[in-house]
């Protein structure tokens, strides 16, 4: 299976041998079923570890599923590498059983299930963990699911597959990816320019009467994943064991786009199949339910210019930056964010790299201008903060529980895991949060730009803002882009003191350059450019030193101004 996406998976070490919690976050998207074409049979990936159960008087042998990622070659034919997981042995035992008994033997139903990791996913030991959950967690929750096939008496659910008893083995591939795949397969199955957090690919031809059963395919955003777990209040694994059981529930024939009836059953399976299983959390199409009454959190660390309302960057705004580029406009990055979080970022959309916008190579403005880069992605300014407000906030961070990030250059340390602090790697691409077991160790050796704190918006702006606006003094100064994050700079630095130092480095004038942003951190910026454009998403003090508003980040924004004003 996955014939059709295999060439973009790449091969992988094996995962480590030691165990770490999973957790990230997330945000809720719609679900299809898609048809697909099966893979060839000799990608039938055979897993270590055995299981056994009995449904429909056959009994079912599992296998425990490798974890893999495919290398495409330069033909595009994607090959396969299989990285085995531990494998345990079990003493056999001499059967009890007469011989003539031990002649009529059960016949076996095997689970063949296979999990991939797609090739733009971080090398991160986490998604690896998940990984190694779900070789376990998948045929659970597919035994459980064909249990019940027989006796399930919905109106509303596609009935071609009812019996798993007919089949020697059942086929089932689980890909886990980033937006911008699973955004591809939008775009290119359903005609849908978004990301989803799910896709289930059917592949099961009931016409054919094959000895396998090949269910199809489950995809799974990782970081409309993270987003949703976030919102939810629950980990990472838990949002993506909820995804597999409503990707499964499409792939065995429900269909909630169907009619309010066909939701209806479908979220009654998925509420009582989770229950069955243990799993935390709810049904999928609940927590859609839920969002849309009650409203969700929105967490937007990468800047609400360039970035749209899910942090992705739109076609319409790459297709602008690449024309500008290709005019001979010099496009500049001046973000909050690190210079590895915006690459990462930026080669969703093919923006990143020698001849993108950004690159280790490229001049760019980074950590709210505490670090420039100048020709050749050389280092010509950086500011640090001051030591002693840096311990501060740390033992503040321990003793009230609030996390905290320290930014020092293309790293990021914390005191405490958290799921926000997993949220800035998991979604929002900045460098993996190093955990660091006290102040002092924390503090030896680096130097830190800034600090942020990640709270609920009213926690920043009641109890956060107020407290470290005094406590900072002379010393330094707070500043937000965001409503759910504060962040301690050094005084007297800024986005705009940055561009201006990047632009006497390159000999531009302020009088050439046009400024687009939208939060309180761009406003130096903006009032340097000789235009500068807010979007109308922006702060109001943004918007108060802009000479033009333009339309918002949701809408474009960004393209919009590029079309009407740089060229």
């Amino acid at each position: 299976m996955l014939s059709r996406i295999s060439p973009l998976l790449r091969a992988i070490r094996p995962p480590p041998t030691y165990s770490m919690a999973a957790r990230v976050l997330c945000r809720a998207l719609s679900s299809c079923t898609v048809a697909t074409s099966s893979l060839p049979r000799s990608h039938l990936v055979k897993s270590a570890s055995w299981d056994s159960t009995t449904i429909f008087g056959r009994r079912i042998n599992y296998r425990s599923l490798s974890i893999a990622r495919g290398l495409g070659n330069a033909n595009g034919i994607g090959k396969m590498e299989i990285v085995r997981v531990s494998r345990r042995e079990y003493r056999k035992v001499r059967s009890r059983r007469p011989a003539a008994a031990r002649k009529s033997k059960e016949k076996e139903l095997e689970l063949s299930v296979k999990i991939c990791i797609e090739e733009q996913l971080p090398e991160d030991p986490e998604i690896l963990d998940i990984a190694e959950m779900l070789r376990l967690n998948v045929p659970m929750a597919m035994k459980l699911a064909f249990d019940g096939l027989t006796n399930l008496t919905y109106k509303t659910r596609d009935t071609s597959i009812s019996d798993v008893g007919c089949f020697e083995n059942v086929e089932l591939s689980v890909l886990l990816c980033n937006d911008g795949f699973i955004r591809k397969l939008n775009r290119e199955w359903r005609d849908e320019d978004h990301a989803t957090d799910v896709l289930s690919m059917s592949q099961h031809i009931p016409e054919l009467k094959l000895p396998i059963l090949m269910l199809g395919d489950i995809v799974i955003s990782v970081e409309t994943a993270s987003r949703q777990a976030v919102e939810r209040g629950h980990t990472i694994l838990d949002e993506i064991r909820i995804l597999v059981v409503h990707g499964l529930l499409h792939l065995l024939g429900f269909d909630h786009e169907l009619s309010d009836e066909a939701e209806e059953e479908m979220e009654k399976e998925e509420e009582l199949l989770l229950k069955s299983l243990g799993w935390k959390g709810k049904g999928l199409i609940q927590s859609a339910h839920d969002a849309e009454t009650n409203g969700s959190p929105h967490l937007d660390y990468a800047d609400g210019t360039l970035l749209n309302s899910k942090s992705q960057i739109s076609l319409s705004n790459a297709e602008a930056l690449k024309e500008a580029t290709s005019r001979g406009v010099k496009v500049v990055i001046a973000t909050g964010k690190t210079r590895p979080a915006v690459i990462n970022i930026l080669k969703m959309v093919d923006l990143a790299g020698k001849d993108g916008i950004a690159s280790d190579f490229s001049p760019g403005v980074f950590v709210q201008g505490l670090l420039v880069y100048g020709r050749q992605g050389r280092e010509i300014f950086r500011r640090n903060l001051d030591p002693n407000v840096c311990r501060e906030a740390l033992l503040y961070s321990l003793k009230h529980e609030v996390p905290l990030i320290a930014f020092s250059e293309d790293r990021c340390l914390t005191l405490f895991e958290h799921p926000l602090v997993d949220s800035l790697h998991t979604v929002y691409h900045e460098p993996k949060a190093e955990i660091i077991p006290s102040v002092e160790q924390l503090l030896a050796g680096v130097d830190i730009q800034k600090l942020i704190f990640l709270d609920t918006a009213g926690g920043v702006s009641t109890i956060l803002r107020p407290y470290w606006a005094e406590a900072t003094g002379d010393h330094a100064c707070v500043v937000q882009a965001v409503p759910d994050m504060l962040e301690i700079v050094p005084s007297g630095t800024s986005k705009g003191s940055g561009v201006r130092m990047l632009l006497d480095h390159l000999g531009i004038t302020p009088k050439e350059v046009m400024a687009i942003g939208d939060g309180e951190n761009d406003v130096e910026m903006l009032d340097l450019a000789s235009l500068g454009v807010a979007l109308s998403n922006g702060s109001e003090k943004a918007k108060a030193v802009a000479n033009v508003i333009g339309i918002n980040n949701d809408e474009d924004g960004v393209a919009d101004a590029i079309y009407r004003y740089a060229f």
